[in-house]
Parts: structure tokens; sequence; C-alpha cells
């Protein structure tokens, strides 16, 4: 298995480990030093065992559902439906890879937002989804 595809099973791992819980199968993607960010927040957690942390404190009822994962060499991005308390919530994350390891993270959370009438007539919906309306 080349680097690539190595790199490409670690996140498949994480995000499975993720939707099951396995809080260390979970986080065994982040350097020691590991960086993660949440530029909405402004929070910055540094370490892998403070990034465990503060994830293996969250109260909400959690799933995971991996839309796309794509990127090479050091740099790879993952677009989900995290799903908090039955309330789905759409996430890109961005992976910043030395060898196999994450060294920085960077996760962007967006709410789903109804349509504008004015552009009805340019947009199809996506696949498998339904367009919301403004």
């Amino acid at each position: 298995m080349d680097s690539q595809a190595r790199i490409r099973a670690a996140i498949e791992e994480h995000w499975r480990a993720s939707e099951l819980g396995e809080a260390e199968a979970e986080h065994a993607i982040y350097a020691e030093n590991a960086i993660l960010d949440y530029p909405q927040s402004g929070e910055r957690f540094r370490g892998r065992a403070t990034i465990l942390a503060q994830r293996g404190g969250h109260p909400a009822d959690r799933h995971f559902t991996v839309l796309r994962i794509s990127g090479s060499d050091a740099f790879w991005v993952s677009e989900c439906i995290i799903t908090y308390d039955g309330v789905p919530t759409r996430s890109v994350s961005l992976m910043e890879f030395a060898g196999s390891q994450v060294t920085h993270e960077t996760q962007y959370f967006a709410d789903p937002f109804g349509a504008p009438a004015w552009r009805a007539a340019l947009a199809e919906p996506m696949p498998g989804r339904d367009i919301l309306r403004a």
C-alpha cells in the first residue's frame, strides 16, 4: 500500500472510530503535538491528549456521515455531516500530515440555509438532496 492509500485508510478509520465512539482509535491519527483549530469559535487545542479530552467530554449524542474524502501528499479534506443530538451540521475538516499523522487540523461547521428564490431557475438539487427554500 502506498503512502497516499495509507493516509486515506487512516482518515477512513478516524471517521469510523468517531462514529463508533472509539476514542483511542479516533485520535490515533494525530501526532502527539498536533493542533486542532475551530476558526468560528477562535479555539485552538494543542496536543493529542487535549484534542481527545475536549472531544471525549462532548455532552451531545454525535454521529458522523462522511460525504467525501479528497487530497494528496500532506493535505486532505473530509466533508461530513456531524449530527449532534439529532441535528445535522455540515463540517469540513482540513488535515495536514507529516508522514502518516495529522499535525494540524482545521474544522469548519455550517448549518443548512435556504436557497433564495432569485436563483431557483439556475440551480438543480445535489444528488440525493432537495433544495431548501428560503
